[in-house]
C-alpha cells in the first residue's frame, strides 16, 4: 500500500511566490522562477503569512479534501444548483451532444432559461437529496449562485452561460488534490466561477488546488463541419474515432474520468481529447495511472452512465454501450454487473442526456447507495448486491442531464491510496 501526504497549509509558499512573481513583472522573470523553485517554508518567509504547521502522514480528518476512489465513506460533498440553468447556445459542439429530437428545443430556447416550472421543480428535488445526504452524515456544501443568462465574449466567442448543476463535471478530487477541468463547450466556459468561493476556502484549509489549462475555446477546437444527422452518422464516426472537438488544444470534462485508487480509467469523448487525457497522466504521473478505454457508444460524453465503479473490483457495465476492453477487467478479477434497462417513460424530456442516468448513482459507502426511486429494478439489483438503497426522487433534475453521481463531487472520503487493478 502507498502512504499519502496530506498538507496543511503547505501551498501558501507557492502562492507568496506567485504574488511577488506578479509585483515585479516581466524583467525579473529570472528571479521569480529562483523563487518557484524555492521550498515552500523560505518562500512563504517572505510575505507576513502564517507559519506553516508541520507536514504529517495521511490523516483525512487533517485535509478537507481527500479522496482515492468512488466507494469510500463519504464524508464532505458538492451538491450542484439547478437555479438560473440556461439551455446553452446550438453551437456545433453542443449539436454533437445532443439528440436530434431536441435539436428544436435548442434552436429555440438556446441563451434562455430552462422551463420555469420544470426547474423550480428540480430545485426542489436536489434540496431534498441534500437533506437525505445529510440525514446519512455527509457533509454539504452548494456552488454559488449565478445568472447565468448574461451574455459574455472573449477574443475568439460570444455566448451565454448554462448552470452549476453538475460539479462532476468540472471538478475531480485525486488525493488531497482538487483539479479544476477545463471543460469544452463555450457555454460552460465560466462554470467554474460559481465553485471558486468553495475551492479557496478549501485551498486555505491545506488542499492542493489545480486548474488545468483553460482552451481558448476558438474555432480550431472544434470540426465545424462535424456530420451529424442521424444515430447511424454517430455511431460511424465514434467507431472511427472521430469527434467533434479536435486535438488543437487539451481540453476535458472530469466526468471523463473515474477513480479505482491508483488506477483512473478515462474514455476519449465529444469533449475529452487526448491532449486532455494526456496533461492529466503527465500531472498525475507516477503516482497515478491513467487508463484510456472505449466503448461502442455512438455519443460518448461522460463516462458515469456507462461504466460506473461501486466498489472495489466492481463495476457498473451498460450493455447498451459495451466496453471493448471489459476482457482487461475480468482477467484482473473484477465482477462486471449489468445493470437492469431503465424504468424512465420515453415522454420524460431529457434534454442533454439519456434514459441510462439510472446507473448514474453516488456511493455513500461500500454498503449504502443513492439510487432513484422510481428505478425498481436497480434497486433491486443491488439488495441483491448486498448493497443499501438510499431512494431519492431527481427525476425533473435528470432532465438536465445528470444523475445523482453528476449532481455530486465528492469532496472527502476516508480512506487510503490502494491498488485494485492488475
Amino acid at each position: 500500500m502507498l502512504r499519502v501526504r496530506c498538507l496543511r497549509g503547505g501551498s501558501r509558499g507557492a502562492e507568496a511566490a506567485h504574488l511577488i512573481g506578479a509585483m515585479v513583472g516581466r524583467a525579473a522573470s529570472g528571479w521569480v522562477s529562483r523563487v518557484f523553485r524555492s521550498t515552500s517554508s523560505s518562500a512563504a518567509a517572505q510575505l507576513p503569512l502564517t507559519v506553516d504547521e508541520p507536514v504529517t502522514e495521511h490523516a483525512p480528518e487533517d485535509c478537507p479534501v481527500c479522496a482515492f476512489n468512488e466507494w469510500d465513506p463519504l464524508e464532505e460533498v458538492i451538491v450542484g444548483r439547478a437555479e438560473n440553468a440556461c439551455v446553452p447556445p446550438f453551437t456545433v459542439e453542443v449539436k454533437a451532444n445532443t439528440y436530434e429530437k431536441y435539436w428544436p428545443f435548442y434552436q429555440q430556447y438556446g441563451g434562455q432559461t430552462f422551463p420555469k416550472d420544470h426547474v423550480k421543480k428540480a430545485v426542489t428535488e436536489i434540496e431534498e437529496m441534500c437533506n437525505i445526504l445529510q440525514h446519512e452524515g455527509v457533509t454539504v456544501r452548494r456552488p454559488e449562485p449565478i445568472d447565468w443568462s448574461v451574455e459574455y465574449k472573449t477574443p475568439d466567442f460570444t455566448s451565454t452561460g448554462m448552470y452549476a448543476a453538475m460539479p462532476r463535471d468540472i471538478l475531480i478530487v485525486v488525493g488531497n488534490e482538487i483539479i479544476e477541468a477545463p471543460m469544452a463547450w463555450r457555454a460552460r466556459f465560466f462554470e467554474y466561477r460559481a465553485y471558486r468561493p468553495l475551492i479557496k476556502e478549501y485551498f486555505r484549509r491545506g488542499a492542493k488546488w489545480t486548474t488545468a489549462p483553460k482552451p481558448t475555446m476558438s474555432d480550431e477546437l472544434y470540426d465545424q463541419d462535424y456530420p451529424i444527422r442521424t444515430v447511424e452518422d454517430r455511431h460511424k464516426l465514434a467507431a472511427q474515432g472521430k469527434f467533434v472537438t479536435t486535438e488543437f488544444e487539451p481540453c476535458f470534462d472530469a466526468a471523463d474520468f473515474i477513480r479505482a485508487g491508483t488506477d483512473i480509467f478515462v474514455q476519449r469523448s465529444q469533449v475529452t481529447n487526448f491532449m486532455g487525457i494526456e496533461w492529466m497522466r503527465r500531472h498525475l504521473a507516477p503516482t497515478y495511472k491513467i487508463h484510456i478505454i472505449s466503448f461502442k457508444d455512438p455519443n460518448p460524453m461522460h463516462i458515469d452512465a456507462t461504466f460506473n465503479i461501486i466498489g472495489p473490483g466492481l463495476v457498473l457495465s451498460n450493455p447498451d454501450r459495451p466496453c471493448r476492453q471489459i476482457e482487461m477487467f475480468k482477467k484482473a478479477g473484477w465482477t462486471v454487473v449489468t445493470p437492469p434497462t431503465p424504468l424512465i417513460p420515453d415522454n420524460h424530456p431529457l434534454w442533454m442526456s439519456s434514459k441510462w442516468l439510472s446507473m448514474n448513482v453516488l456511493m455513500l459507502d461500500e454498503k449504502r447507495v443513492l439510487v432513484d426511486a422510481n428505478e425498481m429494478t436497480i434497486q433491486k439489483m443491488f439488495e441483491n448486491l448486498g448493497i443499501k438503497t438510499i431512494k431519492v426522487n431527481i427525476r425533473h433534475a435528470n432532465s438536465l442531464g445528470g444523475g445523482f453521481h453528476c449532481w455530486t463531487t465528492d469532496v472527502r472520503r476516508r480512506g487510503t491510496l490502494q491498488s485494485y487493478f492488475l
